[in-house]
């Protein structure tokens, strides 16, 4: 039976277990799973946080990584700025960036999640308003919900993965995981 990891990857944590090559260490999966054989179904972007999943069987991994399945993907979201509904529009019709259009994205405005406090924390400034953001995509390109975001005028902040598909972060702990039956 394949194995399957829930990680709530912290702030500052590489999707990747070495770090090879950079001349200052710097935290990697390796600091937190001590489960042998198991390797990222995709990656998290060392300034996000929340839902890695990890898994020894490679057809279980592609099925979660490949964006041919379109396995949806939650993000909370909390951007710089305060926008009206018609302004999240372009994120719900596909945004274009320099790799080419989005797929549409399902968005909603939501109130500031009940979450884990982030090491270190977002900044924060008296003038600018922010507010928090629920934002489901079926592809996987690099950076792509913060690209998104910014093409619209509404620059990312924090930005936690909830959910893939099914599997959930609710209830994992910064640099904590679950192992379940896949």
């Amino acid at each position: 039976m394949a194995r399957l990891i829930l990680f709530n990857k912290p702030f500052g944590v590489l999707s990747q277990f070495t770090d090879r090559g950079s001349p200052t260490a710097r935290a990697t999966l390796s600091d937190f799973i001590t489960v042998p054989g198991v390797y990222p179904a995709g990656r998290l972007d060392r300034d996000s946080e929340g839902l890695l999943l990890l898994t020894d069987d490679g057809l279980l991994q592609a099925r979660i990584a490949d964006p041919r399945f379109k396995l949806p993907k939650t993000y909370l979201v909390q951007v710089e700025g305060d926008p009206e509904d018609e302004a999240l529009e372009p994120l719900r019709q596909g945004v274009r960036l320099n790799d080419g259009m989005t797929l549409p994205a399902d968005v909603a405005r939501i109130d500031a999640p009940d979450l884990w406090p982030r090491d270190p924390p977002i900044r924060v400034r008296k003038a600018i308003p922010d507010s928090w953001l629920k934002i489901t995509i079926r592809e996987g390109r690099n950076r792509q919900v913060r690209r998104m975001t910014a093409a619209v005028g509404l620059p990312t902040l924090r930005l936690v993965r909830w959910s893939i598909g099914d599997w959930m972060v609710d209830g994992i702990a910064p640099g904590q995981f679950v192992e379940i039956a896949a």
